[in-house]
């Protein structure tokens, strides 16, 4: 998750809460009105009625390790691998990536996502 912030050149804290998918469900359908777990949500703190209110903070990123554990068998790889995937996502989307307002822009965050997790795997950390 450093490495995204890294190669974006920004610098500040990020609050990570691992969760079961009861919690997640719940987190999900009260703030995107989805009543479905979900992998990973990110609650940005410069977004709102109240943008940057401490710019060194970033925000909350969200997982359900339920459903980490499932999707990393599903792919043949580690929950650890999954959980950087997550978080490295998570962390995009703190930093204004958006995968749902169209396809060049889901493109363009699947694209840094790729970028940041093989330089992780390069380096030797996933």
């Amino acid at each position: 998750m450093k490495k995204a912030f890294a190669t974006e050149r920004k610098d500040g804290e990020v609050s990570v809460l691992l969760v079961d998918d009861s919690v997640m469900r719940e987190l999900n359908s009260a703030y995107r009105g989805i009543d479905l777990a979900t992998d990973v949500l990110a609650f940005a703190l410069n977004e709102g009625a109240f943008p940057d209110p401490n710019p060194e903070m970033f925000g909350d990123i969200v997982v359900s390790m339920e459903t980490a554990t499932r999707q990393a068998a599903a792919a043949g790889h580690s929950t650890e691998q999954e959980l950087a995937c997550l978080l490295v996502h998570g962390a995009l989307h703190l930093l204004g990536y958006d995968h749902e307002g169209s396809r060049e822009d889901a493109e363009r965050m699947a694209r840094r996502e790729r970028e940041i997790l093989g330089t992780l795997v390069s380096d030797g950390i996933v």
